[in-house]
């Protein structure tokens, strides 16, 4: 059987509207069952414009030739006719057909039968037609088999409604991710680029505070050295962050520790000397070898310790306790103060989350999200329970022989 292929439209709107039809998973089954029911040797749903005939899917056991994408021009088709009275046409014989006898089409396409139903799409706008053809005479214009082809109609109307709906969450997700990824890439770079200048401020930080015959240079030294290490803390978050949501997730140097007591009680001395008004009580009895990343367990005592220091009562002490038991490295951090929603306990290991009682200025909100991470990293836990009797207090808990 021989076609006619019209102008070759490859617009977007056309190229996603083939991309959408050919996503409807149902379509291929419904040509196959018009072809099936009604001895039709060819099924096509077609996207009609004002302007272009385009086949979006195809059943062929006519070996016609048209292929998804391709296309036959407008004027020599029913489906234009159709599209004009949107309302099926249906041919049994196009011989003795009282309207169609004699018509174009049959003669361009050697068509015997036809049969065109438009797919109106529930917002009342035109996508097409679902159409069949044969060369031969067939029945086809009983109440069953239109019935048929219009419920099929509408039932592709609506998948393809859902279709874009689905195609157009998805790609504001990407977009989303594209974003967000370009984000992240800003903030490590910024971060990195951070370090040289924060340097420099350190630097003039230690050189103040060794002018001791100088009071108050030395106060300002010391003031500028707990303002630099708690820059350098910010942007050690930013830059673990960003790391870990590009993919390369939180780096750890996996070592055996013996000495970790000591490196634990170096960050509680110097979160204590940043604030001096708060007490710190610890209780390090580890006693043992521990196989872990060394700096970054500091980080997580380091982060743990900020947090209950800024959203801890100040009237409060605040208990810091390490220990081995049962094979593993137990590393606890407890404040009093109001206690955690339960609501929003669930939310505290989220990126840039924080409570609505934080104060402006307060950090990041990345810290316990940081912590979480180099927990993972060390195939740990890290939990926290939160009530007005016990207070709120994190526990993280490492495997010694990771």
């Amino acid at each position: 059987m021989n076609h006619r292929t019209g102008r070759n439209d490859e617009s977007p709107d056309l190229a996603r509207d083939l991309a959408m039809v050919s996503r409807i998973e149902a379509v291929p089954s419904i040509l196959r069952l018009i072809c099936k029911n009604t001895g039709m040797g060819f099924a096509a749903v077609a996207r009609v414009t004002d302007r272009t005939w385009t086949a979006c899917a195809v059943e062929d056991h006519l070996n016609f030739g048209l292929l998804p994408g391709g296309q036959l021009e407008l004027e020599t088709t029913l489906c234009f006719e159709s599209r004009a009275a949107r309302a099926p046409i249906v041919i049994d014989n196009f011989s003795n057909d009282p309207v169609y006898r004699g018509h174009h089409t049959a003669r361009i396409y050697n068509l015997g039968s036809y049969i065109s139903v438009p797919i109106v799409l529930p917002d009342g706008s035109y996508f097409g037609n679902l159409c069949a053809i044969d060369p031969h005479p067939v029945e086809l214009s009983g109440a069953r088999t239109v019935g048929m082809f219009e419920v099929f109609a509408d039932l592709i109307a609506i998948q393809i409604v859902t279709e874009g709906r689905q195609k157009a969450v998805e790609d504001a997700l990407q977009r989303e991710r594209e974003i967000s990824s370009l984000r992240e890439q800003f903030i490590a770079v910024l971060g990195h680029d951070l370090r040289n200048p924060l340097s420099a401020v350190s630097a003039t930080a230690e050189l103040l505070a060794l002018r001791k015959n100088e009071p108050d240079l030395v106060k300002i030294g010391q003031r500028l050295k707990t303002t630099t290490l708690r820059m350098a803390r910010l942007i050690d978050d930013v830059l673990d962050f960003a790391r870990g949501r590009l993919g390369s997730g939180i780096g750890v140097s996996i070592d055996d520790v013996d000495d970790l007591g000591a490196a634990l009680r170096v960050v509680v001395a110097e979160v204590r000397e940043a604030n001096p008004d708060r007490v710190l009580a610890d209780d390090l009895a580890i006693g043992t070898r521990v196989r872990c990343d060394r700096t970054r367990v500091q980080q997580l005592l380091s982060n743990l310790l900020g947090n209950a220091v800024t959203h801890g009562s100040a009237a409060l002490p605040v208990i810091v306790q390490a220990r081995v038991e049962n094979g593993e490295f137990v590393l606890s951090v407890s404040n009093g103060g109001n206690p955690i929603a339960p609501e929003v306990l669930g939310r505290v290991f989220e990126p840039y989350w924080r409570p609505p009682t934080s104060k402006p200025g307060g950090g990041l909100g990345l810290g316990l999200y940081i912590c979480k991470q180099i927990v993972s990293a060390h195939s740990g836990t890290l939990e926290v329970r939160s009530s007005d009797t016990d207070g709120t207090c994190f526990v993280a808990r490492l495997p010694v022989g990771v």
